[in-house]
């Protein structure tokens, strides 16, 4: 699950048991603030890498059997040693946000997805090392939800990123619809705009609703869990399409009516 979206969805709730909680808590805690370092606050791009790469040489130390100097990854170091989570999951997430810092634009899609296999997909499967649910279904149906959950976030978020100098947006995809930059910039929703989104939707609603199944074959309250979190990112879309793309005057985000609208929908009409 793609980190800046992390907002929409539950993390680590009290749908999780409780001998969990802590563990997944520790993975959000080192994407979130390493995700931090590629897009807050006002520091200089070497600045934002140095810190990545500091988590970097943390991450090494914990391979090599050293002590991190670090509270956090003397904890993460607990539960990679416990759980045997691979370090290079957590070595491609700063990758990705290596890249944040030094690419703002997508030639196609592939280069998208291959950011969000970095980016989105290790965090799913680091929690599918956490539930000891690591077959190659299983997997493949968590990458399908983390990648579309990045897309989702990369949807509703053009014009927050655009602000950044970054579009995640397909350049091939956005001259085939005739969109520019200068669209986004002027915050124009017209119908060219329209129908790209509605193409982005379309593709990220059939990758989300691919591994969506898993929220089934994980047991308990940990299915129940990500079946919200499918959810969630179901219910964006919905909103996405209904606003026709306008992600300029109508971001969505969940309110608490959408929130028992999922719960309703996790328990009695989950796909």
């Amino acid at each position: 699950m793609a980190v800046n979206h992390y907002e929409n969805f539950p993390v680590a709730s009290v749908l999780l048991p409780a001998r969990l909680r802590r563990p997944v808590q520790l993975v959000y805690a080192f994407a979130r603030q390493a995700d931090d370092f590629a897009d807050e606050g006002d520091w200089p791009a070497p600045v934002r890498l140095a810190n990545l790469a500091g988590f970097g040489e943390q991450l090494n130390l914990i391979e090599s059997g050293a002590t991190p100097s670090s509270a956090l990854f003397v904890d993460l170091a607990g539960i990679i040693q416990e759980f045997e989570l691979p370090l290079g999951l957590f070595h491609d997430l700063l990758s990705a946000f290596s890249q944040d810092v030094v690419k703002a634009r997508y030639a196609d899609f592939g280069k998208v997805m291959d950011y969000c296999r970095r980016s989105a997909n290790p965090v799913g499967r680091l929690l599918l090392h956490l539930y000891r649910a690591t077959d190659p279904r299983s997997l493949a149906r968590s990458d399908n939800i983390c990648s579309s959950l990045q897309l989702i976030n990369f949807w509703q978020d053009v014009e927050i990123d655009y602000r950044k100098n970054r579009i995640y947006l397909p350049a091939d995809e956005m001259a085939e619809y005739a969109v520019t930059e200068s669209q986004i910039a002027d915050r124009n929703a017209g119908s060219n705009w329209r129908n790209l989104m509605l193409f982005q939707i379309d593709r990220t609603r059939r990758m989300l609703l691919a591994g969506a199944p898993l929220g089934r074959t994980l047991p308990g309250r940990i299915g129940l869990e990500l079946r919200m979190i499918v959810m969630g990112g179901n219910r964006i879309l919905e909103k996405l399409q209904a606003s026709g793309g306008d992600v300029f005057r109508h971001r969505p985000v969940l309110d608490s009516l959408d929130w028992a609208l999922m719960l309703y929908r996790c328990v009695f009409a989950y796909r």
